[in-house]
C-alpha cells in the first residue's frame, strides 16, 4: 500500500466526479467503524486538538459566543 502522501496526490490528481465519488465512500465507511475504533479515533482528535491549543495554533471561543452565533444561524 503506497504512504499517505502518495495515495493522497494520486487522490487530488483525479477529476471532480471521481474525487467526489472517492470522498462520499470514505466518508461512508466512518459509519461502519466498530465502538474501539470510534473511540481511538476520537481519542486521537482529541489530542490532537489538545496539542493545538498547548501549542496556540488553536483558539478558544468563549460559550457564550458560540451559543450566540448558533441561536443566530438557526432564526
Amino acid at each position: 500500500m503506497p504512504e499517505l502522501t502518495e495515495l493522497l496526490q494520486q487522490a487530488l490528481s483525479l477529476d471532480v466526479r471521481d474525487r467526489a465519488t472517492l470522498a462520499e465512500r470514505l466518508l461512508a465507511s466512518l459509519d461502519e467503524l466498530t465502538e474501539q475504533e470510534a473511540e481511538r479515533v476520537w481519542a486521537a482528535e482529541a489530542q490532537r486538538r489538545l496539542e493545538g491549543y498547548r501549542t496556540g495554533r488553536a483558539k478558544t471561543v468563549p460559550s457564550e459566543a458560540v451559543h450566540e452565533k448558533a441561536q443566530q444561524l438557526f432564526r
